[in-house]
């Protein structure tokens, strides 16, 4: 079929849930091959223990920024339709939105993408922390949430003409930047021993998002209606998808509704394929109650923050946004934060809480010790 078939037989709308829906489907599958993730990166990082995950969201991010900065030098990529170039932003919105992305994802074990991703493996805990994060980002865009995330928004903003740092790299700088991230993340990945497959995946994870700025700016280029160039996203993408579901009898087509089933589709048939399917439920030992805490941050920040760790951090960092560079470093450390003040003490706690059990075992006597006793008390 020619291009000129395509738009004749299709809708400008159909079209667009079309390449949504090619985009979503890779990115499901080789972000769920690859364990791409950026919380687990960033708790490898702030433990000292960067490792095979840190490598894996390294690789993903320079594929991204080679990729997107290749078609925008051959002029594949119309960077004056990109939305996140041309408008006004908010740098607060990007720092305090950032850190309460950063430390939800922490709380509720993924970032947004990662909870999509692992709902299509059949865990039920990332299905409902994803649910959560999907209504209070759709309260935070437009409903009772909308003021405050406005309000912080205004605090400091930054000029359309200013959005960008590529104007103070010298030429090809931000190709030759990405080229730099990709050759470390190689590096790093063979020194610690990262399985090709996974490495390849992570590779064709970030490309993905590459892609998604080629297919909509090539729509944008062909269309005679205005098209958004746009990529991987999934914070606002996923609220207004749930929120067409349960509003309108049918759901208005666009890139984004083709995005997230794509998403969800690719992951589970990549999951099916590779027998990795497995139901997961709440436990007593995981908990409820900080998932939820962890979503709402994550549905707000990633709203605030103007995208989610994928969004924001990979799509938006790409292109050199530079709020969505300080977005991402404001995840990252968000996420250290959090990480050291919930779970690394819980961790220590637990250790010396085994450590002291052994030590009974081994000696019967101290088994009713008293600082065996105050360590299960607290």
């Amino acid at each position: 079929m020619s291009f000129d078939a395509l738009f004749e037989g299709f809708s400008t709308e159909a079209i667009a849930a079309m390449i949504g829906l090619a985009v979503g489907l890779s990115f499901g599958v080789f972000a769920q091959q690859s364990r791409f993730c950026l919380r687990a990166a960033c708790v490898e990082f702030w433990r000292g223990q960067a490792g095979k995950k840190f490598a894996i969201w390294l690789l993903a991010f320079g594929a991204a920024m080679i990729g997107a900065q290749y078609f925008i030098e051959i002029g594949a990529i119309d960077t004056g339709k990109i939305r996140q170039l041309n408008n006004v932003g908010s740098m607060s919105g990007a720092i305090i939105g950032g850190l309460l992305f950063g430390s939800g994802m922490v709380l509720a074990g993924g970032c947004a993408s990662r909870l999509l991703v692992l709902s299509a493996t059949g865990n039920m805990r990332t299905m409902v922390a994803g649910l959560v994060v999907t209504v209070v980002a759709q309260a935070s865009l437009r409903g009772g949430l909308s003021p405050l995330r406005e309000e912080i928004s205004s605090w400091w903003l930054v000029d359309a003409n200013s959005r960008s740092f590529a104007p103070w790299l010298p030429q090809h700088g931000g190709l030759i930047l990405g080229v730099a991230i990709l050759v470390f993340a190689l590096w790093f990945a063979r020194r610690h021993e990262l399985s090709k497959w996974w490495g390849v995946a992570a590779i064709i994870t970030g490309l993905t998002v590459a892609l998604g700025w080629l297919l909509t700016s090539w729509h944008a280029a062909n269309s005679f209606d205005i098209v958004p160039v746009k990529s991987v996203s999934f914070t606002g993408p996923s609220a207004d998808t749930l929120m067409g579901l349960i509003n309108q009898p049918k759901l208005p087509l666009n890139f984004d509704v083709g995005l997230v089933p794509g998403v969800f589709l690719g992951s589970l048939l990549a999951a099916l394929v590779t027998r990795e399917f497995k139901w997961q439920r709440f436990t007593e030992d995981s908990g409820f109650t900080r998932f939820f805490i962890g979503a709402a941050f994550m549905g707000f920040g990633g709203m605030l923050a103007g995208g989610c760790a994928v969004g924001a951090g990979v799509t938006g960092g790409s292109i050199l946004v530079i709020t969505a560079w300080v977005a991402l470093f404001c995840m990252w450390l968000g996420a250290g934060v959090t990480d050291w003040l919930v779970d690394r003490k819980a961790d220590e706690a637990k250790a010396a809480i085994e450590a002291a059990r052994l030590a009974a075992e081994a000696i019967p006597q101290f088994a009713t010790a008293p600082e065996l006793v105050r360590l299960q008390a607290n």
